[in-house]
C-alpha cells in the first residue's frame, strides 16, 4: 500500500515540476534553470529531513541536489548555551537554509543574517491567503515588521468535549475563545461522585497535577512570568498570580479535574491488561471525561479505538472541539500553539533561488495536500485548505487564535546556577501548607517572593562550572506544558 501511495505522489510531483519548470526567481534569465544546485539546509539529521520534506521535493526540483547539514553534534554535555552554540555552527557551516527557534529566528533577523521574503513573495505570488491566519503575523512581529522566514506545519492543542455528556447533564456547550475560568467554572457543573475508574470527570489538565504547574500554566496565557530573567527580579508576589493560583487551587479542590497520573497509577496496579484496555485508558476517549486539552493526535487517539471491534462501542462518538482556554488580557492568542520548524534563508547565501524553491515547496498547496494524508505526528500542514473533518466537525479550532510570541523561559540562561530547581523546590513546600490549610495564600507568594529573590541575588558561579545547566533544562525540558 505505501509503494501504491508513492508512486502515485511521484507522479503527482512530476507533473507539477513540469508545470513549474518555467518558474523564475528574482530578476535573472533563467539561463541556468538546468545547471544542478547544491542547497545546504540544516536539519537534525538527514533520515529524518527526507522522510519528512527531501524526497518529496528532490522529486519536484531534480536540478536541486540537498545537503544536510546536521545539528546533532551541536548537542553535547559541554554546551551550555544553545542559542550561542546555533550562532556559531551557522557561522562555520554557513547552511543555505537554517532551522531555527522563536529567540534564534528575531535575534538573526535584527541582526540583518536572513533573507527578507516579503517582496520575493509578492514577486512570486506565492499564495499567502491559503495560510492559517496566524502565520505571517507571527513570523512579522518576530522579524520586527518583515518576513525572514516560514513554517511547513504547526501544533496546535484544542479544547475537546463530549457532546452526549453535556447534553446528559443539560450543560450548554464550550465554544470558542473561552477564558481558563470559564472552562473550569463549567468542568465544576459535572458531578464529581463515584469510583475513580467509574465515574465522570470534567476536564483532563494532563500532566498539570501540581499547584504550581497549574497556576504556571493559566498564568502564561496572560503573558504573565514569576521572575524577570533578564533583570534578575521575582515577580510572582503579584494580582496576576494569586488570580492564578486562587483559579488552580479552586479546581483541585473542586474534584471535577482528570490528571495522567490516573490513567498510568491504574496501569501500574494491573487495572489495564490488554490492548483493548489500553485504549480506552483515556477518560474522554471511554466516554467519562466531558472536555480534554489535546492535539492532533488526540484525534489519532480516538479513531485508533474506534477502529477497534471489541471496544468500538464503547469509544466516545458525538464529540466535537473548540479553541483551547485563552487568558482574560489576550482572548486571541494561544500559548499552545507553536509552529514546527521556522526556516529560512542566509542573507549571504548563494543559492537564494533553490532556497526559496525549497520554502515555497514546504509551505505550498501539493505538500500540504500530500502530508494531510499522514498521520500528522509531525504537526498540522500551515494550508488551511487540508485542515478539515468529513464529519464536519470545527477543525478551525486548531487555527482560528494567534500565536502567543511570549516565552515563559526567556532569558533563563542568565539566571544562576540552579536557580529553577531550588525556586521549584521551594514553591512546592510552600504551597503544599497552602493546599493542606497550614499557610495563607498571600503568604505563601510574600515568602517566594523573598526566598527567589535570594536565589537570584546568589554570586554568579566562575565560567566553565556547569553555569546555566539549571535554567536550559528547565527550558529544554518544557515543564510548564499542558
Amino acid at each position: 500500500m505505501f509503494r501504491k501511495l508513492w508512486t502515485k505522489q511521484i507522479a503527482a510531483a512530476t507533473v507539477m515540476a513540469v508545470a513549474l519548470s518555467g518558474c523564475s526567481f528574482g530578476a535573472g534569465t533563467g539561463d541556468g534553470q538546468n545547471e544542478q544546485s547544491t542547497l545546504r539546509v540544516m536539519f537534525y539529521d538527514e533520515g529524518s529531513f527526507f522522510e519528512q520534506y527531501g524526497m518529496l521535493f528532490s522529486a519536484l526540483y531534480p536540478d536541486v541536489d540537498i545537503e544536510v547539514v546536521s545539528t546533532q553534534n551541536m548537542y553535547t554535555d559541554e554546551v551550555t548555551d544553545y542559542n550561542e552554540a546555533t550562532m556559531t555552527f551557522i557561522e562555520e557551516k554557513k547552511p543555505d537554509i537554517v532551522m531555527l527557534s522563536q529567540e534564534q529566528y528575531k535575534t538573526m533577523a535584527a541582526d540583518g543574517k536572513l533573507y527578507e521574503l516579503d517582496s520575493v513573495m509578492e514577486k512570486e505570488k506565492y499564495d499567502t491567503e491559503g495560510l492559517i491566519p496566524g502565520l505571517l503575523d507571527y513570523m512579522r512581529e518576530l522579524g520586527g515588521g518583515k518576513v525572514y522566514g516560514l513554517a511547513p506545519s504547526f501544533y496546535s492543542q484544542v479544547l475537546f468535549y463530549n457532546k452526549a455528556l453535556f447534553d446528559k447533564y443539560q450543560i450548554d456547550y464550550p465554544t470558542d475563545k473561552m477564558s481558563w475560568n470559564e472552562v473550569i467554572s463549567l468542568a465544576r457543573r459535572f458531578p464529581t461522585e463515584g469510583e475513580p475508574n467509574e465515574r465522570v470527570y470534567g476536564l483532563k489538565m494532563g500532566y498539570n497535577e501540581e499547584l504550581f504547574d497549574m497556576a504556571g500554566m493559566l498564568a502564561s496565557a496572560d503573558g504573565v512570568n514569576y521572575v524577570n530573567a533578564s533583570q534578575k527580579l521575582m515577580t510572582i508576589d503579584s494580582d496576576a498570580w494569586k488570580n492564578a493560583f486562587q483559579t488552580a487551587l479552586d479546581a483541585i479542590e473542586s474534584n471535577v479535574l482528570y490528571f495522567e497520573s490516573m490513567s498510568h497509577g491504574a496501569m501500574a496496579e494491573g487495572q489495564a491488561t490488554t490492548y483493548e484496555d489500553y485504549l480506552l485508558r483515556d477518560p474522554f476517549v471511554s466516554g467519562r471525561l466531558a472536555m480534554a486539552i489535546g492535539d492532533s493526535n488526540y484525534v489519532n487517539q480516538i479513531e485508533q479505538a474506534a477502529g477497534n471491534d471489541r471496544v468500538k462501542d464503547k469509544v466516545v462518538q458525538d464529540w466535537d472541539l473548540v479553541t483551547a482556554p485563552v487568558g482574560m488580557q489576550n482572548p486571541d492568542q494561544s500559548n499552545m500553539m507553536q509552529f514546527h520548524n521556522l526556516l529560512a534563508i542566509s542573507a549571504d547565501s548563494p543559492n537564494k533561488e533553490a532556497a526559496w524553491q525549497f520554502l515555497q515547496y514546504v509551505t505550498g498547496d501539493e505538500y500540504a495536500r500530500v502530508k494531510s494524508k499522514s498521520n500528522n505526528y509531525n504537526g498540522l500542514p500551515v494550508r488551511t485548505q487540508y485542515i478539515k473533518d468529513e464529519e464536519g466537525r470545527n477543525y478551525a479550532a486548531f487555527y482560528a487564535l494567534k500565536p502567543s510570541t511570549f516565552d515563559s523561559y526567556k532569558d533563563f540562561d542568565k539566571l544562576p546556577e540552579n536557580f529553577w530547581m531550588e525556586f521549584r523546590t521551594a514553591a512546592s513546600g510552600e504551597l503544599q501548607k497552602v493546599k493542606d490549610g497550614n499557610l495563607s495564600l498571600d503568604e505563601a507568594l510574600q515568602l517566594l517572593q523573598v526566598k527567589g529573590q535570594q536565589l537570584l541575588d546568589k554570586e554568579e558561579p566562575p565560567a566553565g562550572d556547569g553555569g546555566n545547566a539549571g535554567a536550559e533544562n528547565a527550558a529544554s525540558s518544557g515543564e510548564s506544558s499542558p
